[in-house]
């Protein structure tokens, strides 16, 4: 007998975990599928900052902001701007302003899914196809076979969701920014001149066409992106199978940097991650189609330099969802109006995360940072 539900989530990341508990927090029920065979199945990247005016937004809405402010990381608001000689050209202390708080996003997902009823969250559930049936309902297929209808579907499944080609052709482009990512365990201890570097919170330390970013994590390590402006196939040509060749041919474009930034790198616990940078057209949107929607990264990918993507997922599934509440007899009126607000927002973000990444990596790089904060003086505050 094919199962059905009333709302369909399709991912378990961070905007349709919200999703699911801020339609909870309103007794409406949903049910979230996700591949992953576990909440564990694999790392859930690095620190985050959390807006005041969108992130935090959100877990005010989920009734979890006060745990999230228990959760955050004290110290990482401060960040350093350096040039490719290891010049400090800015710094800015952590003020506990809270306007932007650091959180491990391992430790934010962890909030949400513990803030969901039990089996709320269907493991290791592969979607492999939805489709259109009648009166706005979907029919969605799993990998193992299974099949079960609903009458509202919600695409949280990322930068390659499967439930996008229902109301969308787009599909994610290569901005021409490729990270290589690295981490350096407990870096006071082990690595103390790279903690140095990094500071207590974010670092940039940019040049033209490339640079690092790097942030200081909660367990003590350094969490590094080795970023090139490069054809998308430069990764190709890089064996990340042995970790110590990969490091010689990252560490090859930084080769006129300061020794102390290349050790970001060259001395990097672990495997390197290679990540080429996607993004959909700025603008992207779609017409309304009948019991589906998108949210995150399936609706407006955008490359990191705005720091907008999980925020924008948070406040997409706390918005989504109290649409859905405000209207409980149309969830189509519901969908309109949620889509609306989002399609403003994110042609905004995903517009200035593009300007970010050609101001970061430009010619004269770092004085376009430095001119966005109001520094440029060796050590000026911003």
């Amino acid at each position: 007998m094919t199962t059905h539900h009333a709302i369909t989530i399709v991912g378990a990341g961070l905007g349709g975990l919200t999703l699911a508990r801020v339609l909870h927090v309103h007794g409406i029920e949903a049910a979230v599928y996700d591949l992953d065979a576990s909440p564990a199945a694999r790392t859930q990247g690095g620190m985050l900052d959390i807006h005041d005016d969108s992130g935090q937004v959100a877990l005010r809405a989920a009734g979890l902001h006060e745990r999230f402010r228990t959760l955050v990381h004290p110290g990482g608001e401060a960040m350093r701007v350096l040039d490719k000689d290891a010049v400090v050209r800015m710094e800015e202390t952590d003020g506990d302003r809270g306007e932007r708080p650091e959180i491990d996003r391992g430790d934010l997902r962890d909030l949400l899914l513990g803030a969901l009823p039990e089996g709320t969250v269907r493991w290791g559930a592969k979607v492999t196809g939805a489709r259109p049936l009648d009166g706005g309902r979907h029919e969605v297929t799993l990998a193992d076979g299974t099949v079960l209808t609903t009458d509202l579907l919600v695409g949280a499944d990322g930068a390659w969701s499967r439930i996008r080609s229902l109301v969308s052709d787009a599909q994610p482009a290569y901005t021409g920014v490729s990270f290589v990512e690295a981490d350096l365990e407990d870096a006071d201890l082990r690595h103390p001149v790279s903690a140095e570097v990094v500071g207590g919170g974010m670092l940039f330390a940019l040049g033209a066409g490339r640079g690092f970013l790097a942030h200081r994590e909660t367990d003590g390590s350094l969490h590094v992106y080795a970023a090139v402006e490069a054809p998308e196939e430069w990764l190709d040509g890089i064996d990340f199978s042995d970790t110590e060749a990969a490091k010689a041919r990252v560490v090859e474009h930084f080769a006129d940097w300061d020794k102390s930034l290349r050790a970001l790198v060259a001395d990097a616990d672990g495997a390197l991650v290679p990540r080429r940078i996607h993004a959909l057209p700025v603008g992207h949107r779609w017409e309304r189609v009948p019991g589906v929607t998108l949210l995150g990264d399936a609706a407006h990918l955008m490359s990191p330099f705005a720091g907008e993507g999980a925020n924008l997922a948070l406040l997409d599934g706390a918005e989504l969802a109290l649409a859905l509440a405000a209207h409980p007899a149309d969830s189509e009126k519901a969908l309109a109006v949620y889509e609306e607000k989002m399609f403003r927002r994110s042609e905004t973000s995903a517009a200035e995360s593009a300007a970010s990444g050609a101001m970061l990596f430009r010619a004269d790089a770092p004085q376009g940072l430095l001119d966005m904060f109001g520094g440029g003086a060796e050590g000026e505050g911003a």
